[in-house]
């Protein structure tokens, strides 16, 4: 479990956690305004947040459980 340790630092989980709100955030406000972007395109990013969001919360619970 050696190659998880740099990404279970605290830090790094909550940048992640912040990043993908920031990111899944600007999705929803791109599929509730009309802009140039297209809704494939505002959706994709609204599932990226989503995904990056997730993705801090399974490394959070990994920290919980191989963290010292």
């Amino acid at each position: 479990m050696e190659f998880l340790a740099p990404l279970l630092q605290r830090q790094i989980i909550i940048a992640l956690a912040v990043v993908g709100a920031v990111i899944a955030t600007a999705g929803s406000v791109l599929l509730k305004k009309e802009s140039r972007i297209s809704t494939k395109t505002a959706r994709f990013i609204l599932k990226s947040g989503y995904a990056i969001t997730w993705v801090s919360l399974g490394l959070f619970i990994a920290a919980g459980f191989f963290g010292k």
